[in-house]
């Protein structure tokens, strides 16, 4: 009995992970009556966070994605305002396994050495390992000037590891706001 209890509590921990943040998951949306050949220059804000360094990197990678779409940069009279905003989000992600020694001797798939074991690694014991996993949402808004209205948002959801390199950090967000605007103005390049 006491087997079926610790199936069915790792089959349902597996479950859980299953429902858990993809590494990298972007999304983007656009206002389809906006003319955006005629978007020819931007203003750039990238609020201050906790690591300026990584919101100069955020800055940058930004700042080459729109000029090779052709944009150039002028913060007194732009055509659209741009603002990249980070934000975290940290939770908590189990996972289980099965060590295979138990009481009974080794467990496993199929029978087990002092009788019937099945599920996972029958009469082992299942360990579950708990960690806390930060998920980073980075969103770039584009607000036309005139109106003040939004024409095209890109958002892509992350985890993260606080403690990452630098080299890692740059890497990863250069890749990060490369996918964002990859359907960028509207899926044609």
């Amino acid at each position: 009995m006491k087997t079926m209890v610790r199936v069915l509590i790792g089959l349902g921990l597996f479950g859980l992970m299953s429902v858990a943040v993809q590494a990298h998951d972007v999304t983007y949306d656009f206002d389809r009556t906006q003319d955006f050949s005629r978007l020819k220059t931007y203003a750039l804000t990238v609020p201050a966070s906790d690591n300026p360094l990584v919101d100069e990197r955020l800055a940058a990678a930004v700042a080459a994605q729109l000029a090779a779409r052709g944009l150039r940069r002028d913060d007194v009279h732009p055509d659209v305002f741009v603002t990249v905003r980070q934000t975290f989000d940290t939770h908590k992600e189990y996972t289980a396994y099965n060590t295979g020694y138990g009481p009974y001797g080794w467990g496993g798939w199929g029978w087990g050495y002092y009788g019937a074991s099945w599920g996972l690694g029958g009469y082992g014991y299942t360990n579950i390992d708990v960690e806390n996993v930060t998920v980073r949402t980075l969103t770039i808004e584009l607000n036309a000037a005139a109106t003040e209205k939004l024409v095209w948002r890109g958002v892509s959801k992350r985890t993260v590891h606080p403690m990452s390199k630098p080299e890692r950090v740059s890497k990863r967000t250069n890749h990060e706001v490369d996918d964002i605007f990859e359907n960028y103005p509207h899926g044609d390049r």
